[in-house]
């Protein structure tokens, strides 16, 4: 084994959790957009709104999240 290998720590990150983040950002996102889309008269397009903010805001949760560990 390398020096560099053995120097380096075991990640700690709950894959479980991670998803679980993923998942309630991206429906807060999506459940947002189509009640504002509702409210502007057509919620398919504040639901494509909402997937759009939402991926990008779901995966920074999950790195601001986990980034220490």
């Amino acid at each position: 084994m390398t020096p560099a290998l053995a120097m380096t720590r075991p990640t700690r990150i709950d894959p479980l959790g991670a998803g679980a983040l993923l998942v309630a950002v991206l429906a807060v996102c999506l459940a947002a957009g189509a009640l504002i889309g509702l409210a502007a008269g057509d919620a398919g397009i504040g639901l494509g709104v909402g997937a759009l903010v939402g991926v990008p805001a779901a995966v920074a949760a999950v790195i601001v999240r986990y980034r220490a560990t």
